[in-house]
C-alpha cells in the first residue's frame, strides 16, 4: 500500500513514534526544517513530509 507524502502530525506519530509533543518540538527548535520536513498549508495547518523524514533518520551516524 502506498502512502501518502505528506500527513498530519498524528499519523507521523504513528509512523515514527514519536509523541505529537516531540513533534512539535522538533519542528519549533529548528531540528526538522521548514519547507523540507514540514510545511503549511494554505489552510494553515502543519503537514509532515515522510520521505524526508525517513531521510533524516537514515542520515543519524549508527552506533556500535
Amino acid at each position: 500500500m502506498a502512502r501518502n507524502r505528506w500527513v498530519l502530525k498524528k499519523k507521523v506519530a504513528e509512523l515514527f513514534g514519536y509523541s505529537e509533543t516531540a513533534i512539535d518540538h522538533k519542528r519549533k527548535d529548528g531540528t526538522w526544517p521548514e519547507g523540507r520536513l514540514w510545511r503549511k498549508a494554505p489552510d494553515g495547518r502543519v503537514f509532515y513530509n515522510v520521505e524526508e523524514i525517513d531521510k533524516w533518520v537514515e542520515s543519524l551516524p549508527l552506533r556500535a
